[in-house]
């Protein structure tokens, strides 16, 4: 089982990002955890990188991380090597490390704080490169001067200046809006950084390809892009939140359809069923509720404004649910000024359309996740005075994912993607929270903008890479040699495979 702890700290990273601001120690029981980089024997390039110096080199960066804050001579502390790309001088969501030796060009994949951290007003270390919507949110949120922020478009290789000539391509991260891999080429020209161990292949003529994932959701479609189809990556940093086969969520359409639909029925009055209990029975919502408690279903005087639907978000993320929700009950969405603000930084018109000032006009409410609790959304619906006489909540979190009993811990990677999960999820698959009552009805939604194990793993067999390292929870040498076992598998079975994508239903979703 994943421990208490484990849990807590993985929950820190996915639930907004707010107390993580760089990768953190995971303990030894914990079965969610990241790798070291996969050898390929046949490749010199991987030989050198999987070698003595590089499990050294790790080591070094766990020791880093786990150390308390102390200040160097310059001020600042040592950043770790997976921070800067190799032979390269630059650095993705390295700001909590200020000003790196050799590094020309600071990149950064989202606005989530812990891949933002110590990046402030006061910032002058160099140039941030990152998608014109993180550019316009890091300016608002954190009043970052403009003159460093150099937003680059989607999908267009670009040269970065003062790298040697590496170009950038960035590519929908399927994460927060705004959200960007980072797909680098070009020639290791520098050993940048404050690590101690260096790369023999500075001056070579050989290009090298490095794909940042960041933080991300899985899909074909980053397979099937034009800048990473038939290419091999020599690294690819991984989104690792998720790497353990417990966590296997439905993909994100379906979920949101799902979120849309059951919003609708509800408002209606339409009659639900949910799936549940034993042997998969049915149950309607009347059973949910006791008997002197039941819904009104009468759907000639059931009307959308007696029925508030509250969508519980972090600062960035699941607005996909929030939209969808508001065009099928074909109604506006309202959110605090602060909130509002932050919406209009993003690139979505479509959303931009829904926003309202006016709480009375909005069938849909846009709250902090923590709102979606049986007795705080009482209390936000009580503050507009009797306006609505019930509310339905929706908390989407990927810990709201609970894997079957049963489910096998350590499956073969064959056995993973011959069974593609949740090969129907709808409205009836979203059960009510506990102390749901019929006048405030609350719903987990087992929804994530981090890949799941399943993803991950169609992922990582589908692109031709050489070596894998984690972003996320890389600081104990037990947690990274667990967890090797899952790299060594993929390596193996693309291997046996022969290469090529994993068969997908959908462009979206595997």
């Amino acid at each position: 089982m994943v421990s208490d702890r484990c849990r807590q700290q993985l929950q820190a990273h996915v639930d907004q990002c707010i107390t993580s601001p760089s990768p953190k120690d995971v303990s030894p029981e914990c079965d969610i955890l990241p790798q070291p980089p996969a050898t390929r024997g046949a490749n010199a390039f991987s030989v050198l990188m999987s070698s003595h110096s590089e499990n050294e080199a790790w080591k070094e960066a766990a020791v880093v991380e786990n150390k308390s804050f102390r200040a160097t001579k310059s001020g600042r502390r040592k950043a770790p090597f997976y921070k800067v790309m190799t032979g390269m001088p630059i650095a993705v969501d390295a700001f909590r490390y200020g000003a790196i030796p050799g590094i020309t060009a600071y990149f950064l994949t989202h606005a989530h704080s812990d891949h933002y951290t110590n990046l402030s007003s006061n910032w002058k270390a160099g140039p941030i490169y990152c998608s014109e919507g993180t550019a316009n949110l890091i300016v608002h949120m954190l009043s970052v001067d403009r003159k460093w922020v150099h937003a680059l478009p989607m999908n267009t290789p670009i040269i970065v200046p003062n790298t040697g000539g590496v170009t950038v391509t960035l590519i929908e991260a399927n994460h927060c809006p705004g959200s960007s891999l980072f797909l680098f080429e070009g020639k290791q020209t520098v050993n940048a950084g404050d690590s101690t161990f260096k790369s023999a292949f500075v001056g070579s003529s050989r290009t090298f390809r490095y794909l940042h994932c960041g933080d991300f959701r899985a899909s074909p479609q980053h397979v099937l892009h034009p800048a990473l189809k038939g290419k091999r990556i020599d690294t690819v940093y991984l989104d690792t939140t998720y790497l353990n086969p417990r966590y296997t969520f439905p993909s994100q359409s379906q979920t949101i359809s799902a979120c849309a639909d059951l919003a609708k029925k509800l408002v209606t009055g339409e009659h639900v069923a949910f799936t549940g209990g034993e042997k998969g029975m049915l149950h309607t919502m009347e059973k949910w509720f006791p008997a002197d408690a039941k819904i009104e279903t009468d759907r000639a005087t059931s009307k959308a404004s007696n029925m508030l639907v509250v969508v519980g978000t972090y600062s960035i993320g699941k607005e996909r649910i929030v939209k969808a929700i508001a065009q099928a009950l074909n109604t506006k969405v309202y959110c605090d000024s602060r909130k509002a603000a932050i919406l209009r930084c993003q690139q979505d018109p479509d959303l931009h359309t829904l926003l309202t000032k006016d709480p009375y006009t909005a069938g849909v409410h846009l709250v902090p996740l923590s709102v979606i609790t049986s007795d705080r959304i009482k209390e936000y619906t009580e503050r507009w005075k009797g306006h609505w006489d019930k509310a339905v909540g929706f908390r989407p979190t990927g810990w709201t994912y609970t894997p079957s009993a049963g489910a096998d811990s350590s499956p073969s990677v064959a056995s993973v993607i011959a069974k593609q999960p949740h090969r129907q999820f709808g409205p009836m698959h979203l059960r009510p929270m506990r102390n749901s009552t019929a006048t405030y009805q609350l719903f987990g939604v087992p929804y994530s903008e981090h890949s799941s194990f399943f993803e991950l793993t169609c992922f990582s067999l589908s692109l031709d890479w050489t070596r894998i390292i984690a972003t996320v929870n890389v600081g104990s040498e037990a947690s990274r040699v667990k967890i090797s076992a899952w790299i060594s598998r993929w390596e193996a079975e693309r291997k046996r495979r022969g290469g090529g994508i994993v068969p997908y239903r959908s462009p979206e979703y595997w």
